[in-house]
C-alpha cells in the first residue's frame, strides 16, 4: 500500500474436459488436510491421483512443489485466487476483499481470462463440484492431475512414462501468457524433479521427491504452445530471469533524480501490496490523480514485474519522503487481511530474485533494517501516525523470503528441523543487555487478529509477529502507543494496530527475562513476548548497540534525517525535522542501529531555471529499530 510524499496530498493504492468415473470422498467441510493426516497421506494422494490420469508422479509433485511447496493452505486462495497443493485458480468463488475506508479501489472481480478459473476446468473434469476443489487437497490433487494429462494429450497425443516428455505440459499449466514466463515455471519445477525436495508440512506430514538427475526436459515443446515472445518497448532494470517490462507512471506520481550519482544512497527496498490487482495497481500508478507510484509492480504468480519508475529516480510510496528518497519501492499484487492469505512461492522467488539484484547493484545489505515492509516506516509526523499503513501484512513469510536471499541460493523454506540444525530453534542463552532477532517459526506461530471491515471477526492463522505486552503474563494488556493512543490506552488486536506487535526479523535489546517472558526495550518501555526457551528470538550478536551519551537525559527521535534549517541554500525551503514527542529515549534503555550511521541530507528536483539540488548537513544519525518501526537518532546524543 502506498502513501505520497511530503509535499503533496495523499491517497492509497488500491485495487472442459472429460468427466471420470473414479470420485473419491471429499474432505471434511472447512479442513483443507486428507482425512488421514499421518506422515505419507498427501504422497499416497498424490502417488493415486498421478496413477488414475498417467502422469508421472514426479512431474505432479514437481508442479505441485512449484505451485504451493505441497501445502494446502487450510483452503484459502492464494494472492492469485489459487487453491490446494495444486493452486487451482477461481478469482469469483469467495475470493473477494472488504477493504477499510481509505484504502483505495479494490479489483478483486476476476476476468474471463482462463487462466483464473482452472479450478472450475478440473472440477468438470474429475466430476465433482468445483467447491471440494478448495477445500479437499485430494480432490484438488486429481483435479491438477487431469489437467496436466489434456494438456499433454494435446501437445504429444500421447501419455510417455518419462517425466522429461511432460515439459510442454507442465510450461502450460503455469497458464502464462508468454513464452518466458511458462518457460521459468517449467524450468523451476524439472530442477525440483532433478535435485529431488524433502519437506514436513505445516501439519506434520513428511513428503519427499527422491532426485532424478537423469531426466532431460523436451524444451522443444513449448514453441508448440503458440504463446507470445517477451517484448517491452523500454529497457527494465531488472535480472534477467524476470519477465519485465518498463510502463512508467504519470510523471507527477514520482520525481526525476539522479542517485546514486548525486550522492543520494539507496539504503531500503521497501516490500508493499497493492490492496488490489496487478493491473489495477499500474493504471492506479498510471493516473496522474493518484499522487502515488512504486518502482516496481510484481504479478502474484510471479510471471511477470513491471518498472514503472527508474531506479534512480523517487518513487511516492513510503508515506515519508526522507525513506523514498533512500528507498526502491516495490509493490506486490495481493491483501495483506483478507480474502487470499498466503502469497505463491512463484512470488516469492521473483521477488527475491528482484530484491537480490536491486541490493547488490545499491550495496543494500540482505538483512531487515535495510529489507522492509511498509509497515516498518513511520510518518514523518505524528499526527500521520494513525493512519500509517501496516502492509504487507501479518501474512507476508519473512522467514521464507529471507531465506531465498541467503548467500546460499536456498530455493525452498526451511522447516523447523532445518531451523533447528542450524541453531535458530529454541535457545536459553538470552540475557539482559544482549541483542536479538525475532524470529517465531512462520508455520507454527499461529495467532488471532480482529479484521474490521466494517464489521469485526477473529481470524486465526500462522503469521510472522509476536504480540507485546506490559506485563510477562498472557493475559496482561498490550504496550500502548503514544503516537497512536495519546491516552495511553492498551493496544489491541485489530488487524492494523501496528503498535502493539514486533516482526520476524526485527531485533531489539533485552531488558528482562522472566521465566517464558522476554522483555525488550520497545518504543521507549519495557515490553514483553513471550519467548519460552528462546524459542522465538536467536541472539544477534554483531549488531550495533545505541544507548544516549553520557550526561544525555533523553534521545530525541525522528523519522527522517534532514539538514538544520541554516544549512538549506537561500530559496530551498527546509524540510521539517519533526520530533516525536510522545516518543521516549531515556537513559538506561538501548536499541539497536543499522551498522553504519547516515548523514542528513534533503533533494530538490531540476526546474526550467536550475538543476537538482542535493543539500547535505554536518550531522549524522542512526536508524534504530525502535518499535514497529523504524526511527532516527542525532549521533551526537548516543553512544
Amino acid at each position: 500500500m502506498t502513501r505520497r510524499h511530503r509535499r503533496h496530498g495523499h491517497r492509497s493504492v488500491a485495487a472442459a474436459g472429460v468427466a471420470v468415473a473414479l470420485i473419491w470422498g471429499c474432505a471434511t467441510a472447512g479442513n483443507a488436510r486428507p482425512s488421514d493426516a499421518s506422515p505419507g497421506a498427501f504422497e499416497r494422494a498424490a502417488e493415486q491421483a498421478a496413477a488414475e490420469f498417467g502422469v508421472p508422479k514426479e512431474v505432479l509433485l514437481g508442479v505441485s512443489y512449484e505451485s504451493s511447496w505441497w501445502e494446502a493452505n487450510d483452503g484459502r486462495p492464494s494472492t492469485k485466487g489459487g487453491y490446494g497443493p495444486m493452486h487451482l485458480t477461481d478469482t469469483t468463488s469467495g475470493s473477494t476483499y472488504d477493504h477499510r475506508p481509505g484504502e483505495g479501489p479494490v479489483d478483486a472481480t476476476g476476468t474471463d481470462d482462463p487462466s483464473e478459473h482452472t479450478l472450475e476446468t478440473a472440477a468438470a473434469m474429475i466430476g465433482v463440484a468445483p467447491q471440494a476443489l478448495q477445500r479437499d487437497e485430494l480432490q484438488n490433487l486429481r483435479g491438477g492431475a487431469a489437467l496436466l494429462a489434456s494438456y499433454q494429450r494435446q501437445i504429444t497425443r500421447r501419455m510417455p512414462s518419462d517425466p522429461g516428455s511432460w515439459y510442454g505440459a507442465v510450461a502450460q499449466y503455469s497458464q502464462a501468457a508468454d513464452t518466458a514466463a511458462a518457460e521459468r515455471f517449467a524450468d523451476g519445477v524439472f530442477e525440483v524433479i532433478r535435485t529431488g525436495r524433502q519437506k514436513v508440512r505445516k501439519d506434520g506430514q513428511r513428503v519427499s521427491l527422491a532426485q532424478s538427475p537423469s531426466v532431460r526436459p523436451t524444451r522443444s515443446q513449448l514453441a508448440s504452445l503458440g504463446l507470445r515472445a517477451s517484448t517491452s518497448a523500454a529497457t527494465p532494470e531488472c535480472p534477467s530471469e524476470l519477465t519485465c517490462r518498463f510502463v512508467p507512471a504519470a510523471a507527477s506520481n514520482y520525481q526525476v533524480s539522479t542517485r546514486k550519482s548525486n550522492g543520494m544512497d539507496v539504503n531500503f527496498i521497501v516490500i508493499h501490496d497493492l490492496e488490489g490487482s496487478y493491473d489495477g495497481g499500474i493504471s492506479w500508478f498510471q493516473d496522474p490523480a493518484s499522487g502515488v507510484s512504486a518502482h516496481y509492480v510484481m504479478k502474484a504468480d510471479g510471471s511477470a514485474a513491471t518498472q514503472m519508475v527508474a531506479t534512480k529516480d523517487i518513487a511516492f510510496h513510503a508515506g515519508n519522503y526522507w525513506t523514498n528518497l533512500h528507498g526502491i519501492g516495490i509493490e506486490m499484487e495481493g491483501y495483506a487481511a483478507q480474502g487470499p492469505t498466503w502469497f505463491t512461492p512463484a512470488q516469492y522467488k521473483a521477488t527475491a530474485a528482484l530484491v537480490a539484484y536491486l541490493a547488490k547493484r545499491f550495496d543494500v545489505p540482505l538483512d531487515r533494517k535495510h529489507i522492509i515492509g511498509h509497515d516498518n516506516v513511520l510518518p514523518p509526523r505524528p499526527a500521520r501516525a494513525p493512519d500509517a499503513h501496516w502492509d504487507p501484512g501479518p501474512y507476508w513469510d519473512w522467514e521464507s523470503f529471507m531465506a531465498l536471499l541467503d548467500a546460499d541460493q536456498r530455493t525452498q523454506p526451511r522447516n523447523r528441523q532445518e531451523r533447528e540444525a542450524e541453531g535458530g530453534g529454541a535457545r536459553a542463552d538470552i540475557g539482559v543487555g544482549q541483542a536479538v532477532a525475532i524470529t517465531p517459526a512462520y508455520d507454527t506461530n499461529v495467532q488471532t487478529v480482529s479484521v474490521c471491515a466494517p464489521t469485526c471477526r477473529s481470524q486465526t492463522q500462522p503469521s510472522n509477529f509476536l504480540y507485546v505486552r506490559t506485563e510477562p503474563r498472557a493475559d496482561a494488556p498490550l504496550v500502548s502507543d503514544l503516537a497512536l493512543r495519546p491516552d495511553g490506552s492498551a493496544g489491541s488486536r485489530r488487524i492494523d494496530d501496528w503498535g502493539s506487535t514486533v516482526v520476524w526479523g526485527q531485533e531489539f535489546v533485552v531488558a528482562g527475562v522472566q521465566g517464558d517472558w522476554t522483555a525488550l526495550w520497545f518504543g521507549g518501555q519495557k515490553g514483553w513476548i513471550h519467548n519460552p526457551a528462546g524459542v522465538n528470538t536467536r541472539p544477534a550478536p554483531d549488531s550495533r548497540i545505541v544507548r544516549p551519551a553520557s550526561g544525555t537525559t533523553s534521545v530525541g527521535v525522528y523519522t527522517t534525517a534532514y539538514p538544520r534549517a541554516g544549512e538549506y541554500p537561500q530559496g530551498l525551503p527546509p524540510s521539517a525535522q519533526t520530533r516525536f514527542t510522545m516518543y521516549k529515549f531515556p537513559q538506561g534503555q538501548a536499541y539497536v542501529a543499522a551498522r553504519a550511521s547516515v548523514g542528513a541530507d534533503d533533494f530538490f528536483p531540476a526546474t526550467p531555471s536550475r538543476p537538482e539540488v542535493t543539500v547535505t548537513g554536518d550531522q549524522r544519525y542512526d536508524v534504530i529499530q525502535y518499535n514497529r518501526r523504524l526511527a532516527t537518532v542525532n549521533t551526537a546524543e548516543t553512544d
